[in-house]
């Protein structure tokens, strides 16, 4: 009985670990004062207008895109 729930504790785990390790960037630009930054919720496209039409793996891969989009530049 034990080692049965252990396996299906274990299962459950691995299943989940994927969906809960899942993070994504984007690189976002105010509305009201178009500044830009790395956000980890997706712009909703009003208050705050997503810069390009991707998302990032990693955080510095935003920040690379961020600095080169000509939306961001001043």
């Amino acid at each position: 009985m034990y080692k049965k729930l252990l396996s299906a504790a274990i299962l459950v785990i691995l299943a989940t670990a994927p969906a809960l390790s899942a993070t994504e960037y984007f690189v976002a630009q105010k509305a009201s004062d178009k500044t830009c930054s790395v956000a980890k919720i997706k712009p909703d496209g009003k208050t705050v207008m997503m810069v390009g039409k991707t998302s990032y793996k990693t955080e510095a891969e935003a920040t690379a895109a961020m600095k080169a989009a000509t939306e961001c530049k001043k």
